[in-house]
């Protein structure tokens, strides 16, 4: 239509929730359908932090608040940074959002001028080019290979920086792939990135305390800190904490990135609800031994689905570090044929075919920045995820 802005042209709809809500609705059609898309922990939110929600609204604390967030929840990201990565902030270089997407859009919108380059190791979460792209900037794809399990390399990293690189974004566990970044291969990242200076890292941290077989956590301003002046250390309590429809994301950063990232926001969104903001306090300073009781669930999630996709013809599954999702190659079934005769050429045939002859619902890895493969979430019962692994080793046994 002609009154449309160009520049959303430019931009696709999220392919995750594209999944998600065609499993919803074939499910409503009366399809058995398990769905396997969302990234979305399936354990409810602790009773203590609901509780600090309850008390919020019982004390009238439900009016606007500071566009960037309350100083109670600013004190304990300060805190949090300290605490868990080492990380000294104060209150000023802090900044709260309705969740990590907004953090990231206004780091852009605050940032990017046409033609800057944002390099995006892939496979990428979906919305981080989108984002680049609808704040004017241009996004750099690195594909990051499963030989490497799926880390970007110090020599891709220098091969892609230009003189118009703005951003690196580094995603450690990642979303789509559960990999994590060691802090040896964030400190050779960092040397790269020392002899760069006009080049910024935005690192997302949304899946870090869901690691597993005891991995060492680590973020790149804590293991080179000489970029923490040009890095924004970005997290959140939507995946730790079950939180994902509370809307909460956190960062921070350079006092003078963060104050106009504040500016964006103010004619945005305006401030994160009240109400989440006083539950994320709690969650953050509160007890935290749930974590570690949840991990090991998803642990036995993990393996569970990583052994079984392995024992399907043509999946080759690797088996991640954190988050909650597993990667599999679908390569070597592609060229084949389904039991009604339709020809598989690329991944996305290949998740259409699954979810229409098993009703088993994933994610095709172009979205992802990495054709081939394709995403599985397991943030859902065991129950549901052996049923769907034993459909998805059926659709691969019926392929000629």
């Amino acid at each position: 239509m002609a009154f449309i802005a160009d520049s959303l042209g430019r931009v696709k709809p999220s392919a995750t929730i594209a999944v998600s809500t065609k499993a919803r609705e074939l499910k409503a059609a009366g399809r058995d359908v398990i769905g396997l898309g969302a990234g979305e922990p399936d354990f409810d939110t602790p009773d203590n932090i609901k509780q600090a929600a309850i008390q919020a609204i019982n004390e009238g604390k439900t009016k606007y608040t500071a566009v960037d967030g309350i100083p109670e929840l600013k004190e304990a990201i300060v805190a949090k940074f300290k605490r868990d990565n080492d990380l000294e902030y104060t209150v000023a270089e802090t900044f709260v959002a309705a969740g990590g997407k907004p953090i990231i859009y206004h780091a852009f919108l605050a940032t990017l001028n046409p033609g800057d380059e944002v390099i995006i190791p892939a496979p990428f979460w979906v919305s981080y080019p989108d984002m680049v792209l609808l704040t004017g900037g241009e996004p750099v794809s690195v594909l990051a290979t499963a030989e490497n399990s799926f880390k970007l390399q110090p020599d891709q990293l220098e091969a892609a920086i230009t003189d118009k690189t703005k951003w690196l974004i580094l995603n450690s566990p990642s979303n789509p792939t559960g990999s994590a970044y060691t802090a040896s291969e964030l400190k050779a990242l960092g040397e790269v990135l020392k002899k760069y200076p006009n080049v910024w890292v935005l690192t997302d941290d949304m899946y870090e305390h869901l690691v597993y077989d005891g991995f060492e956590y680590a973020t790149i301003a804590q293991v080179t800190p000489e970029l923490k002046e040009r890095t924004l250390t970005m997290n959140g309590v939507s995946k730790s904490y079950a939180m994902t429809g509370w809307r909460i994301g956190y960062c921070a950063g350079p006092e003078e990135l963060i104050k106009n990232m504040r500016k964006a926001q103010s004619q945005t969104t305006s401030n994160p609800t009240s109400v989440s903001q006083y539950a994320s306090v709690e969650a953050l300073n509160g007890p935290q031994d749930f974590i570690a009781e949840r991990n090991e669930v998803f642990t036995g999630r993990r393996d569970l689905v990583v052994e079984m996709l392995n024992n399907a013809d043509g999946i080759s599954c690797p088996k991640p570090e954190g988050a909650f999702y597993v990667f599999p190659s679908c390569a070597d079934c592609l060229g084949k044929k389904t039991a009604d005769g339709k020809l598989l050429e690329t991944d996305e045939d290949f998740v259409t075919a699954l979810l229409e002859q098993e009703g088993v619902a994933v994610v095709q890895g172009s979205a992802f920045g990495a054709p081939g493969n394709f995403r599985i979430s397991y943030a859902t019962s065991t129950e549901n995820l052996e049923e769907a692994c034993k459909r998805i080793q059926k659709f691969c046994a019926s392929l000629v």
